[in-house]
């Protein structure tokens, strides 16, 4: 057995650990927690959209708690300043000096609650810190530790007292999940987990630390993508470009972030390759939320999911090994 497969199974393992941790707290929610951890695997930063009461708050914390990283819960308000994200200089009395006091994006994981709750301006202090892994306040940068990532909730723009999120913004979330309702049972599980904890707070007991968390994502690096995989995932971001009611198409961080995300499920399946199965899976997560469609598109409620869905559907599917058929 080869070392990259080694790492591949070692992966899968893991990967179902941490699932199975995640799922003594969160119900209903298999598939989108399997895709926001490869997120988080592939080195990138999850964005949950729902309505509000459907446990995307839940399911990010869980998922931060079995990783074992240390992070922080930043609520977002429309009062919040770019400072209360970043951190600020302070004048401290006993030097005489102004020092900079860190905000709360300096942790391992930042769960920014409703993120599209505060101002435009405040969300977009979390730009340079996702893109480039570092904060720059007063003209002085300060690098953030790794592993980092952020993890935030979103409703829906279209409620009452929230902000839509700049593309750029939108941009630098890998993916955006959408939770949905639950089915009949999974809602009176959740019921009786309830009964059955006799608390609000729910435990989800680590699984990685910080350091072990790096090997894996390294490992994840040495997965294989064959250059038709390469192919078809520039192929799909491409059409999205020149697809009906797209003004806007994804940018090549779209097709970067289909081959990225496609190693890390392939990782999580004990693979040590990628197959197309995997790129169609999350097309529509990684690409809906980097289009921006015409002005008639919203005015006859066209959805951006189903354009992707649409172009996947259209676009041919290389000859691979594993290719559906």
């Amino acid at each position: 057995m080869t070392t990259q497969e080694t790492d591949a199974t070692s992966i899968a393992e893991t990967g179902a650990r941490i699932l199975a941790a995640v799922r003594t707290a969160v119900v209903g929610m298999d598939d989108p927690v399997e895709i926001a951890l490869a997120t988080i695997l592939a080195g990138g930063h999850v964005l949950f959209e729902d309505v509000p009461g459907l446990g995307k708050t839940l399911a990010a914390r869980s998922l931060a708690s079995a990783l074992g990283l240390d992070f922080r819960r930043l609520q977002c308000t429309p009062d919040m300043l770019p400072g209360d994200v970043t951190g600020s200089y302070v004048y401290a009395p006993d030097s005489g000096e102004f020092v900079f006091r860190p905000g709360p994006i300096f942790t391992g994981l930042l769960l920014a609650d409703e993120i599209n709750r505060t101002t435009p301006k405040t969300q977009s202090a979390m730009l340079e810190a996702m893109a480039e892994r570092q904060v720059t306040v007063e003209g002085n940068s300060f690098p953030l530790a790794a592993p980092f990532h952020v993890i935030a909730t979103s409703n829906p723009i279209e409620y009452e007292g929230t902000y839509a999120l700049p593309e750029a913004q939108l941009d630098r979330f890998m993916v955006r999940l959408s939770v949905g309702y639950p089915e009949a049972a999974g809602e009176a599980q959740i019921l009786l987990n309830r009964v059955l904890r006799r608390q609000e707070a729910t435990h989800v007991a680590p699984v990685l630390d910080a350091a072990r968390l790096v090997e894996v994502q390294q490992a994840v690096e040495a997965i294989h993508v064959d250059a038709d995989i390469v192919r078809y995932c520039v192929e799909i971001t491409r059409a999205t470009r020149n697809a009906q009611h797209v003004a806007v198409g994804a940018s090549p961080r779209g097709s970067l972030a289909l081959m990225l995300l496609g190693r890390a499920l392939a990782a999580l399946d004990g693979r040590e390759f990628v197959r197309p199965d995997d790129i169609k899976r999350i097309a529509v997560p990684v690409l809906a939320h980097r289009l921006t469609l015409t002005p008639q598109a919203w005015a006859q409620g066209v959805d951006s999911a189903l354009v992707v869905s649409g172009v996947v559907s259209q676009v041919p599917v290389p000859p691979t090994v594993g290719a559906a058929a």
